[in-house]
C-alpha cells in the first residue's frame, strides 16, 4: 500500500488499550449476549469477581458501576444482595416510554394507539400459530386472576400476564419484547389504581371472550374484542396521568 492510497487519508483514531474494568464489562456483557447469564441471575460477590479476574476490588466496583449505569445489572442491597442481571432491552424501552410520557413528548393516546396496533398485529400471528399449550397458559392466567379476585387480591399482574402470554403465542420474539415493555408501563399505571374488583371482573370477562375467540380461531371477533379492551384501558390511563401531572408526581 503506497502513501497515495485512500487508507492514508482516512481520519483514523489511534487504538486505545482496554483498561481492566472495561475488560470485565466486556466479558460480562459477552456472557449476557450469549445467554450464559440471564435476567435474574446473580453475579458472584466482589471478592470472588476480583479473584477470578485477578484484579483489585476497586476495579471490580468500577466495572459493576458502569454495567449498572448501562442497565445491564442492578445492585441489590442487604445480606442477600449483590449484582443481578437485568433485562436490558425491556428496561430501556419501558423507561424510555415512561420518560417520554412524563416529559410530554408522547401522549397516553399515542401510547394507546401504538399498543393497539402492536397487539392487533401480534394477534393475527397468534391466531395462526397458537398451540393447545398456549391456550392452556392463557386459561391459567384467567383462572389465577379469578382466584385472586375472590380472596381480595388485586389480579392486575395476572391480567398483565394474559397479554404477555398472548405475545408468546405469536411465536415472534420481537412481539414478545415489545409487549413485555408495554406491559411494564401498563403494570405501573395499574399499580397506582385503587383496587376496583368490579373493573377487575370486567377485564377477566373480556379476556375470557378473547380466549374463546382464539380457541375458535376467529380473528375478526378476537380483534374487535381486543380493540375495545385496550381503548377502555387507555381511557383509564389518561385519567391517571392527568391526576399525576396535577400533583407534579413522577412515574417511578
Amino acid at each position: 500500500m503506497n502513501e497515495h492510497s485512500p487508507m492514508f487519508r482516512l481520519p483514523l483514531a489511534p487504538l486505545k488499550t482496554e483498561r481492566a474494568f472495561e475488560r470485565i464489562c466486556s466479558e460480562i456483557k459477552r456472557l449476557i449476549f450469549k445467554g450464559v447469564l440471564k435476567p435474574g441471575d446473580r453475579l458472584p460477590p466482589e471478592t470472588e469477581l476480583a479473584r477470578r479476574f485477578n484484579v483489585g476490588r476497586q476495579t471490580v466496583r468500577e466495572a459493576l458501576r458502569l454495567l449498572e449505569l448501562a442497565g445491564f445489572i442492578t445492585i441489590q442491597k442487604g445480606c442477600a444482595g449483590g449484582p443481578v442481571i437485568e433485562d436490558t432491552i425491556l428496561n430501556t424501552i419501558s423507561n424510555s416510554i415512561f420518560n417520554a410520557i412524563y416529559m410530554k413528548k408522547i401522549t397516553v393516546e399515542e401510547l394507546t394507539v401504538a399498543r393497539l396496533e402492536i397487539e392487533k398485529a401480534m394477534l393475527k400471528y397468534a391466531v395462526e400459530e397458537i398451540t393447545p399449550e398456549d391456550l392452556q397458559g392463557l386459561q391459567k392466567t384467567i383462572n389465577q386472576a379469578k382466584e385472586h379476585a375472590e380472596i381480595g387480591i388485586h389480579p392486575f399482574k395476572d391480567n398483565i400476564e394474559f397479554h404477555k402470554s398472548l405475545a408468546k403465542a405469536s411465536k415472534n420474539k420481537m412481539f414478545v419484547i415489545l409487549v413485555d415493555a408495554l406491559m411494564a408501563v401498563v403494570a405501573d399505571f395499574l399499580s397506582r389504581l385503587q383496587p376496583d374488583f368490579e373493573i377487575s371482573r370486567k377485564v377477566i370477562y373480556e379476556h375470557e371472550r378473547i380466549l374463546d375467540a382464539l380457541k375458535r380461531r376467529k380473528l375478526e371477533e378476537a380483534d374487535a374484542l381486543l380493540e375495545d379492551h385496550i381503548l377502555e384501558v387507555g381511557r383509564r390511563f389518561q385519567d391517571i396521568v392527568t391526576e399525576l401531572m396535577k400533583k407534579d408526581m413522577y412515574f417511578y
